[in-house]
């Protein structure tokens, strides 16, 4: 078989998901049939440590629109997003959880948006989420109010997976790391037009949970990283180079303020504080601007190569090389 072109693409990455695979599936593929267009679904097999993988082999074996990737361990949610849009064919590619926790049914919804508005991702908003309050809806709100103050793309739920995406969109883009949660704001330095849907939510009936309170840190020091990207990774100089003087700017006007008076008054310096925390900042000033300077060559160097994968594919069923 060779690659081709169709209408959609379903990403799934799946991890430990046994239970959820078969009903899952029976949906989705009702969904998609119903909907007239012409589709493939591509889970990816997360390096599972249950029987999710021989299922999936099972069904994509009967049903050549199912494609499988199975990688050689578990690589993480990115990864597995990153290689379903690698061999993705669809001019709207799809994603969404295998948990059973987002609706297929909400597919037509998110295509019919993406047609009447002319967006270029169509994300959805669980607003009626069925889960604790404060252990995962709270700390979701103001994650999601700091993530949309600080990468300016405003979305009310950003780690609702279920999306759709123009094919052009998540082409040109790579990730790494947790930043598939960023992806539209990643994405937003093309100029992309991002709207909302509302989607259902449903509580997780089998299988247990990837994600807790631990999680909140590490979506912090995310959307760091995915703030820097956005603003300074062309000229990370400007951002270390800004700090740097104005680090060194501060420890020199500490200096002159402390020789001024050794000089004039006389009196002794040697034992101030002043004094050191003056050297100390001329030296962290140094410091941030050579570590600019680093970080320009650094770009440089990633910009022109930038081929190391982000996961190891152990396996696949439908797919060939010439997909990619």
């Amino acid at each position: 078989m060779t690659a081709r072109s169709v209408d959609l693409s379903i990403v799934i990455p799946v991890y430990n998901e046994a239970d959820n695979i078969e009903p899952l599936y029976a949906v989705l593929k009702a969904v998609l049939d119903a909907s007239g267009r012409s589709y493939e679904v591509i889970i990816v097999d997360d390096g599972s440590k249950d029987e999710s993988y021989s299922i999936l082999k099972r069904l994509a074996l009967a049903d050549l629109l199912l494609k499988v990737i199975r990688f050689r361990r578990n690589f993480g949610q990115t990864a597995a997003f990153s290689a379903g849009f690698d061999y993705a064919q669809g001019n709207v590619i799809i994603t969404m959880d295998a948990d059973l926790q987002n609706d297929p049914q909400d597919i037509p919804r998110l295509l019919a948006e993406m047609e009447r508005s002319g967006a270029d991702v169509v994300s959805g908003w669980r607003a009626k989420r069925q889960e604790p309050f404060l252990t995962r809806r709270l700390p979701s709100t103001i994650a999601n109010s700091l993530i949309s103050w600080a990468t300016g793309v405003p979305l009310h739920d950003y780690g609702c997976s279920l999306k759709a995406y123009r094919r052009e969109i998540v082409k040109n883009i790579r990730l790494y790391g947790d930043l598939h949660r960023f992806i539209p704001a990643i994405a937003s330095w093309m100029g992309i037009q991002v709207v909302e849907v509302p989607v259902q939510d449903h509580p997780r009936r089998h299988g247990k949970s990837k994600y807790g309170l631990s999680r909140t840190m590490k979506v912090i020091l995310d959307l760091l990283t995915v703030r820097f990207l956005l603003s300074y990774s062309a000229r990370p100089m400007r951002i270390f180079g800004f700090v740097g003087l104005l680090s060194f700017g501060v420890g020199l006007a500490i200096n002159l303020y402390l020789s001024i008076y050794r000089l004039a008054l006389h009196r002794p310096i040697a034992d101030r504080p002043l004094l050191l925390l003056g050297i100390l900042l001329n030296v962290v000033g140094v410091q941030m601007i050579s570590m600019g300077l680093l970080a320009e060559l650094i770009i440089r160097v990633y910009h022109e190569a930038q081929g190391k994968p982000i996961y190891v594919i152990k396996e696949t069923i439908g797919i060939t090389e010439d997909w990619l």
